[in-house]
């Protein structure tokens, strides 16, 4: 069927008149007339009946004319991303979500590159935990999500597509005093009398199984609403913290942070709708790993085959906390 005609039988619903309709589309009133009997001849059934002020249309007509005006705008839509992306503009502001630990330094880092390369973009980044951003790439809020895969794993659902970026190597954060700063990597066995502090439950799993692996356990005895909440008592010498690799370079400088001995790892991944992707998406997933493998670079005995092809650390259809 051609959407000319799909278009103009949504436009005869909207104005209630096939002379008006004509007149919007700049077609003779004849030959809408003949495009909406054309199209009732295809579905075998009246869509428009005529009453004493035009036409309006049957309960058929009005199950085409909405589902008729959803495809109309999403192809609307993709000629656009099509037209965006042909000439290299950007005038849709990208909104971008990521976990705090990336919004920290990887995902402004990126985005930096990404203006060098495509101009001015109106952008916007929202931090929050993956479960969060997943849900906000699936309602249409927001257009690329920088995600891991700690515990519970990464959410597998139809509306988003995934693409790896890399992993990271999760490190012990220590006061700047601690007798264990500056040294090398570290057996968790080393830290069994410290108090831990977490501020989520990903992070606190990937420790508990870290030390489980060793035959050793966390002392977990403090929790902190946030980040910085968390890094704030390491720096006021309470306790000490599991924290991805990737915020170290912004870390405060009163804390100091220690490698791990077969560190636990994460997957971290970027998340995109998959209709009506943002025509700079794209690109700036390439410029995230570029600042990924810059900042974080994963010894190759850690790096999965092929960028898609990482297993979670959860079982897939679990969604993510962290």
């Amino acid at each position: 069927m051609d959407l000319t005609v799909w278009r103009a039988f949504v436009t005869v619903c909207r104005v209630g008149s096939l002379s008006a309709a004509a007149a919007e589309l700049n077609h003779t009133q004849s030959a809408v007339s003949r495009q909406i009997a054309g199209l009732e001849r295809q579905l075998g059934v009246p869509l428009v009946e005529r009453h004493a002020r035009g036409v309006r249309p049957t309960p058929a007509g009005e199950v085409f004319r909405r589902r008729a005006l959803a495809t109309l705008n999403e192809a609307d839509r993709a000629v656009r991303a099509v037209r965006d992306v042909r000439d290299g503009v950007c005038d849709r502001p990208l909104a971008i979500g990521a976990t705090p630990s990336l919004a920290a330094g990887v995902v402004p880092e990126a985005v930096r590159g990404l203006l060098k390369q495509a101009g001015s973009i109106r952008w916007s980044l929202l931090p929050g935990l993956s479960a969060q951003l997943h849900g906000g790439v699936i309602a249409g809020d927001l257009d690329i999500a920088v995600v891991t895969d700690a515990p519970p794993g990464l959410a597998v659902t139809p509306q988003v597509d995934r693409r790896f970026l890399g992993l990271d190597e999760m490190v012990a954060v220590l006061p700047a005093g601690h007798p264990l700063a500056g040294r090398g990597p570290v057996r968790i066995e080393a830290l069994a009398d410290e108090t831990w502090v977490e501020d989520n439950e990903g992070s606190a799993a990937l420790l508990r199984q870290h030390a489980a692996r060793a035959g050793a356990s966390a002392r977990i005895d403090l929790t902190a609403a946030d980040l910085p909440g968390k890094l704030a008592l390491v720096a006021t010498g309470h306790a000490i913290a599991l924290i991805p690799g990737v915020l170290t370079s912004a870390l405060r400088a009163d804390v100091t942070t220690v490698g791990l001995a077969a560190p636990p790892t994460r997957g971290i991944y970027t998340i995109t709708p998959r209709r009506d992707a943002h025509p700079c998406a794209a690109s700036l997933h390439d410029q995230l790993a570029r600042v990924f493998a810059s900042a974080r670079p994963v010894p190759a005995a850690h790096q999965p085959a092929g960028t898609c092809t990482h297993q979670p650390h959860a079982p897939a259809g679990q969604p993510l906390k962290k």
